[in-house]
C-alpha cells in the first residue's frame, strides 16, 4: 500500500480547504496543485472526475532528509489527493514509510515514519 486513504463527506471543495487546513495544522505547507481533471480537458481532451494533487512540505523534516540525501528529494513534496470517484470523495496521501523502504539510512526511515504519523492525522481529521 502506498496510501493512507479515507472516504469523506461534503462538496469537493470543501473537502480541499478541510485537507489544506489539517496540513497546515500538522505543519505542511503546499508547494503546488496539479488539478489533474482540468490538465486532461486541456491536454487530450478528456473528462475525469475531481481530482486534485497537493504537493504538501514540512520544512524542517524537508530540510533534515535532503541533509541525509539529497537524492531523496526525488520522493519530495509528500503527495496528498483529493478525488472524487462518482459520488464519492476520497483524501488519500503518501505513505512516506513505503518510500523510506529504499533508503539505507535509518535517519531517513525515522524521519519517515514520524512525517507518516502527521499525515495519518491529516487524512484521519478530514
Amino acid at each position: 500500500m502506498l496510501g493512507i486513504t479515507k472516504e469523506v463527506s461534503g462538496d469537493f471543495e470543501e473537502v480541499v480547504g478541510r485537507v489544506k487546513e489539517a496540513l497546515k495544522q500538522e505543519g505542511f505547507g503546499i508547494l503546488c496543485e496539479i488539478d489533474v481533471k482540468e490538465t486532461l480537458k486541456e491536454k487530450i481532451g478528456v473528462d475525469f472526475d475531481d481530482y486534485l494533487i497537493l504537493g504538501a512540505c514540512n520544512p524542517p523534516y524537508a530540510h533534515s532528509v535532503l541533509k541525509e540525501s539529497k537524492d531523496f528529494g526525488l520522493l519530495l513534496p509528500c503527495n496528498v489527493v483529493v478525488y472524487r470517484d462518482g459520488e464519492r470523495t476520497y483524501v488519500s496521501a503518501i505513505r512516506p514509510t513505503a518510500l523510506a523502504g529504499f533508503s539505507e539510512s535509518e535517519v531517513i526511515r525515522n524521519i519517515a515514519g514520524e512525517v507518516e504519523e502527521k499525515l495519518r492525522k491529516v487524512v484521519e481529521s478530514v
